[in-house]
């Protein structure tokens, strides 16, 4: 299995997704930290299961919620670098705009 490294801004998606799904609903939020934990865990034991997008990365989209995590799998050190999480609804380039390649 690989390991995952989830970078700062990616945390900072995850965090504001999750408080403003718990606004709508209380229980909510966790319900889509859960959705996250379980894709984490997906891609990170099948890292290659999801196509490539944008360059080297990859991207995943959760089961319940219309979110994809953006990813690239350093091989050499068997590491999936996680830098973002986006609404499927906004830009995809998004992501390249952080400097977070």
């Amino acid at each position: 299995m690989y390991k995952s490294v989830i970078l700062p801004l990616a945390k900072e998606d995850i965090t504001n997704a999750d408080l403003w799904y718990e606004e709508k609903q209380i229980g909510l939020g966790k319900r889509f930290t859960q959705q996250v934990r379980e894709k984490v865990y997906f891609i990170k034991e099948n890292p290659k299961a999801c196509y490539i997008r944008y360059d080297n990365v990859r991207t995943a989209v959760l089961n319940m919620f219309p979110f994809m995590l953006h990813y690239i799998v350093d091989e050499n050190n068997k590491t999936l670098v996680i830098s973002a999480l986006l609404h499927t609804s906004r830009n995809p380039d998004l992501w390249k705009k952080r400097g977070e390649k």
